[in-house]
């Protein structure tokens, strides 16, 4: 046979791209807001890919973006989809290969990626759909549930009061943890809420504060010490994402385990965080660091090093990607991606149930149309 190729099988007809900005009910403020970095935030880009084999097999898959870059994953993903046509669907890492040499002039990380994030998630539905199995029993599932806390309802925006609300409202509908944002100028502001929060859930229900970034290093190693009473589940972005050396420094000292990764966009970035030994929890974000196939790589890593992970946001796609790690993760509860599909996850006694259905489970809704701004199609 010698090095002749065989192709056979089915392959890919047809591309969409799909450029749809989803509303918010509130302007959203973290602490990059409070101390000038970023304006609130009113919308989500979402960038969705549609794949479509000639057997008519179907894959979704979806990136995004906040306050920028939506229309620039937009561009490149129109821009490299014609490298997927008459492709095999199936063999995704050289997909992923392709697609990124395809675009390899602006970068192996950030927004080029995270275009082609959206067709490998679509590549890996599609996969799952074949073979009759969830994304989660497709990659080998350690559990049918993951341990979920809330994020949406913690955001500095919250007067203390609807806080307080909105953390009862997650306990009732069974989430099992917590998370409230801290990083303010005033530091005393931050701790007040945290020790408000503590009293009303206490001292056995699982917590979780997030600084998105804000503290310089003297900062957030007074706050990790004045923190440390508050038995938090872990303190989250301390420093700046890019800070390996600083984190390790925190995560070394504080018996509060040290949260971070959600910001970065690329498999290399994340192998920095994991050699320096920079967190106890590491937070990949699979459409930010270019869709399942270096997420995979990513979680390989953390749990040879002894790692937890807590995969930041979409939800949808992250309980999948959890439920096949060998350590007991979290998942990060957002409620906002859900006017996008049909389908809901289902949340009991502190934990979300994987779905059984095909892929990843989820259709799109009618009311993506009239969100759309863009779209893009290649056969």
């Amino acid at each position: 046979m010698g090095n002749t190729l065989i192709v056979a099988g089915d392959s890919i007809a047809r591309v969409r791209v799909t450029s749809c900005y989803l509303p918010l009910a509130t302007p959203i403020s973290d602490a990059k807001v409070l101390t000038g970095r970023q304006k609130p935030m009113t919308e989500i880009a979402i960038l969705f890919a549609e794949i479509e084999t000639a057997d008519g097999l179907k894959g979704l898959g979806f990136s995004y973006s906040k306050r920028a870059g939506g229309p620039g994953q937009f561009a490149h993903a129109r821009e490299i989809a014609p490298t997927l046509i008459g492709e095999d669907p199936n063999d995704i890492a050289r997909l992923w290969d392709k697609l990124c040499w395809a675009g390899a002039s602006v970068g192996r990380s950030g927004l080029s990626i995270q275009a082609i994030g959206a067709f490998d998630v679509a590549l890996w539905d599609m996969k799952a759909k074949r073979a009759g199995l969830s994304l989660a029993k497709l990659l080998g599932s350690h559990r049918d549930s993951v341990r979920c806390y809330n994020t949406s309802g913690g955001f500095l925006h919250t007067p203390i009061e609807q806080l307080l609300v909105n953390t009862a409202a997650s306990r009732e509908k069974g989430i099992g943890g917590i998370k409230i944002k801290v990083g303010q100028p005033d530091c005393a502001i931050d701790i007040k809420r945290v020790e408000t929060v503590r009293r009303h859930l206490g001292d056995d229900f699982p917590l979780m504060v997030d600084a998105n970034q804000q503290w310089d290093r003297p900062t957030a190693a007074r706050m990790c010490r004045i923190l440390e009473p508050f038995h938090l589940i872990w303190i989250e972005e301390p420093l700046d994402c890019l800070d390996s050396e600083g984190h390790a420094a925190l995560a070394a000292r504080f018996d509060t385990p040290i949260a971070t990764g959600e910001m970065l966009t690329s498999v290399a970035e994340h192998w920095d965080l994991i050699r320096h030994r920079a967190a106890d929890y590491l937070m990949p974000d699979a459409p930010r660091i270019g869709g399942i196939t270096p997420f995979l790589k990513v979680s390989n890593l953390a749990d040879h090093a002894g790692l937890m992970i807590a995969p930041h946001f979409a939800m949808e796609l992250h309980v999948h990607l959890a439920a096949a790690y060998p350590r007991e993760p979290w998942v990060e509860h957002f409620e906002w991606l859900e006017p996008l599909f049909n389908e809901r996850l289902e949340i009991k006694d502190g934990r979300m149930r994987v779905p059984s259905r095909p892929g990843l489970g989820v259709t799109l809704s009618d009311r993506v149309a009239g969100w759309t701004r863009e779209e893009a199609e290649v056969v």
